[in-house]
């Protein structure tokens, strides 16, 4: 058959079961004939609304969270560009025919990404098994007409259900530590702020997820003699606590350490040594530079890190990557870590990140670094405040990213 001859729209409204699309902002872009059928709604009822504006959750039973289950599932499939499938669960359903009355739906739902060429997700499909039937069924298993067969299958989405309000529970105690590590995270981490009389905007952007708190830092420092600052960021792999916890001491001890150190790279150097001591600090990443004001000179020393990006006056964007290592305790004995230095002329922007900004999963990183160039240089007269919003809102998937993102902008 000449594919070009296939009428997909014609297909779609076909589908058996319930089919919707949806926006990233979960508004309904589309819905098949059965879709409309079983939710009660037409195509006008559906097309161009917010989903929680068609189907809101039942204020008369404050335990209803089917509709914003549906929206942390999409807001991944947004993040990861991957499909969810959830478990069923319970659904109050209003009749749109009779305001106020409520009816109890049991849905199973999987909920896909279509992706454009650039791998961005443009639309959601959405689809919906209706289940109530079967999980009404189990009440009434030993009456007559129920065959074995639906007995064992409302018998197993019992069983699904029942799992899915233990993975709930288990994400509200998840959802309590990623407060109190995103509370302790933000402590450890130095306020925005100018150092001397130098301009510099510093941001932080939690993953998407109750577990993605992860150990991304930055620092900002006055470094002792001359008229220099350090300004250096890092990660550490792992989650929650206990990835915060070892971020705040590695942040710490290398604050303390470019004070006194020769150069970043024995700053980096010396904070390898402690890294081996400490528990969960094993292949954490850290890039330091010093920034002589009066020279005009950056030295810098890249421990596995991403280089930081220098952006020139002209447009020209350097990455400073002439001083890399591997990450911090990566060698059983240390070694002399290499540093490198570049000249800046006055109005140059020097930008350090975490991976979270440039790394995406199936994709190369030289496309992030490049993506990152683009951004600099384009936004690169604006003040060092709003091009950290302009950098972060260009690079950063709508639905938020999958790792945490430390970003330092210092206008030099």
């Amino acid at each position: 058959m000449d594919e070009k001859a296939i009428d997909y729209e014609a297909v779609f409204q076909s589908l058996p079961g319930m089919v919707a699309l949806l926006t990233p902002e979960l508004v309904y872009a589309d819905a098949n004939e059965d879709f409309q059928r079983l939710s009660g709604r037409t195509r006008d009822q559906l097309v161009g609304r917010y989903v929680f504006d068609v189907f809101p959750e039942n204020p008369k039973n404050s335990a209803a969270a089917g509709m914003r289950n549906v929206q942390a599932s999409i807001h991944r499939v947004v993040a990861t560009g991957e499909r969810d499938t959830m478990a069923p669960q319970r659904y109050d359903v209003e009749d749109p025919d009779r305001p106020g009355h409520w009816e109890e739906r049991y849905w199973s739902l999987v909920n896909a990404p279509l992706l454009d060429p650039d791998g961005k997700v443009t639309l959601i499909v959405h689809r919906i098994e209706e289940i109530t039937e079967l999980i009404r069924a189990r009440g009434r298993r030993d009456g007559p007409g129920m065959s074995s067969t639906q007995v064992l299958e409302a018998e197993l989405y019992t069983r699904a259900r029942e799992l899915q309000e233990l993975n709930e529970r288990l994400r509200q105690a998840h959802a309590r530590e990623r407060e109190v590590a995103l509370a302790l995270q933000e402590a450890m981490l130095p306020a925005h702020r100018q150092v001397r009389s130098r301009r510099a905007a510093v941001r932080y952007r939690p993953a998407v997820g109750a577990l993605n708190v992860c150990g991304d830092w930055y620092d900002v420092v006055e470094l002792v003699g001359g008229n220099r600052i350090g300004v250096s960021v890092g990660d550490v792999v792992g989650h929650g606590l206990e990835a915060a916890g070892v971020m705040g001491q590695l942040r710490s001890a290398l604050t303390a350490t470019s004070r006194v150190a020769d150069g970043p790279a024995q700053a980096l150097d010396v904070l390898g040594r402690y890294a081996h001591v400490v528990d969960g600090a094993e292949s954490a990443t850290a890039v330091t530079t010093f920034i002589d004001c009066d020279a005009r000179t950056i030295t810098y020393s890249s421990a596995g890190h991403p280089p930081p990006a220098l952006v020139h006056p002209d447009g020209r964007v350097e990455f400073l990557d002439r001083a890399t290592d591997p990450p911090l305790d990566a060698r059983p004995d240390p070694m002399p870590r290499p540093e490198a230095v570049t000249a800046y002329t006055g109005g140059a922007t020097l930008v350090l990140y975490t991976d979270g900004l440039v790394e995406r999963r199936h994709e190369d990183i030289d496309t992030g670094l490049a993506r990152l160039a683009d951004s600099l240089v384009r936004h690169r007269t604006d003040d060092p405040e709003s091009l950290a919003d302009a950098v972060l809102l260009e690079l950063l998937p709508p639905g938020g990213a999958t790792d945490d993102t430390a970003l330092v902008i210092v206008r030099l």
